[in-house]
């Protein structure tokens, strides 16, 4: 038996067992398909929250953490796995903002390079998008990461780390109750223990909990995204405009997001999201028109009240514990969600205050 067993193999289990097994426990990953294949690869990999002065405190204090250190986190997943997260800092312009003011009001606030910059600013930095801007907000320490490479890099990470377990392909998961206490799971493949569980399933943990009869306000929210396959250069930056981004791979290929649907656990994609996709991504740079869309997918986020995770322990359960609900920004909040994780299931001090996260603070 494991010290921690962790149900889901996204990238917040999978870096919450990177996290353990680097303070000398053993995990065993349990993930019911293949690691990093559903969310972590579904989404854009902007390490910001979109509009990030419109969320609170808590998702702030996260995010903060988290961007401070994946310049650190993509280099040691390099050195470790040769596989490259491909961690870009070129920054992000943010266009046709109603709420500048209290954009800049935030970032004072918080100490977060941002300014606003005339259009010659803009277009000297990107050249192709649609003319007709007079200014933007920049925030050029804002970096992105391939984020299919990403989960990539950590699974092999794990899969080389000889403290860690890594169990694919195991179908649907019933928790395994003893005596009040949560003992493990039992899958299609066999039934796996830990002293410690960790629901880090994403969309599907609610799915879990409700097993036990427990509610939990986290539900998969569909997003639809497509991809352009652009040369080099064509845009080199984060854009955010009207809600819809676009992300430059290093490649040259350029993401476009998202949608935001409430269906279910439907993933199939739509005729009318491409042709919104289309249009916002030419909305954003004209040029786009000259090139193929590659690729169309959709994802399943795991959606939460104000987009604040849940993270700690189950009430009225023993040896259950939860790191769920980033919503949105799953992938920027990630290095703070999950080291705060393990900062509370190894009884260390918590890097930040734990309570906004807590299960039973938020009943």
């Amino acid at each position: 038996m494991a010290d921690f067993l962790i149900l889901g193999g996204g990238v917040m289990g999978m870096l919450t067992a990177r996290e353990l097994a680097q303070a000398g426990a053993s995990v065993t990953l349990v993930e019911r398909g293949v690691c990093g294949r559903e969310s972590t690869w579904a989404g854009g990999g902007i390490v910001s929250p979109l509009y990030p002065w419109r969320y609170q405190e808590p998702v702030t204090q996260l995010a903060t953490w988290s961007q401070g250190s994946y310049v650190h986190l993509a280099q040691d997943l390099l050195e470790e796995t040769g596989i490259d997260p491909e961690l870009r800092q070129k920054g992000m312009f943010m266009v046709a903002v109603d709420d500048a003011a209290e954009a800049l009001a935030w970032a004072q606030r918080y100490q977060r390079p941002m300014q606003q910059v005339d259009a010659d600013f803009l277009y000297r930095k990107e050249s192709s998008l649609r003319p007709g801007h007079t200014s933007a907000l920049w925030m050029p320490e804002v970096a992105s990461i391939r984020n299919p490479r990403l989960g990539k890099s950590l699974r092999r990470a794990l899969e080389l780390n000889p403290r860690v377990e890594l169990i694919e392909q195991a179908g649907d998961a019933a928790l395994l109750l003893e005596s009040e206490r949560v003992c493990g799971v039992r899958t299609e493949r066999g039934e796996y223990r830990g002293g410690q569980t960790v629901l880090a399933a994403g969309a599907w943990t609610a799915t879990l909990l409700a097993q036990l009869g427990i509610e939990l306000p986290v539900e998969p929210v569909k997003g639809q995204m497509m991809l352009f396959k652009a040369p080099v250069g064509l845009v080199n930056r984060v854009v955010l405009q009207g809600g819809r981004y676009l992300i430059p791979r290093s490649d040259g290929r350029i993401l476009v997001g998202s949608t935001l649907e409430r269906a279910g656990f439907d993933k199939k994609t739509t005729t009318e999201a491409r042709e919104s996709l289309y249009r916002s991504a030419l909305d954003i740079l004209p040029a786009l028109e000259n090139y193929p869309v590659e690729h169309h997918w959709a994802g399943l986020r795991p959606g939460s009240p104000e987009g604040i995770p849940y993270i700690g322990a189950v009430p009225g359960v023993d040896g259950l514990h939860v790191n769920a609900g980033q919503y949105r920004n799953g992938l920027v909040l990630a290095p703070a969600s999950t080291r705060l994780m393990a900062d509370l299931l190894l009884q260390r001090s918590p890097i930040i205050d734990p309570a906004p996260y807590s299960l039973s603070a938020r009943d």
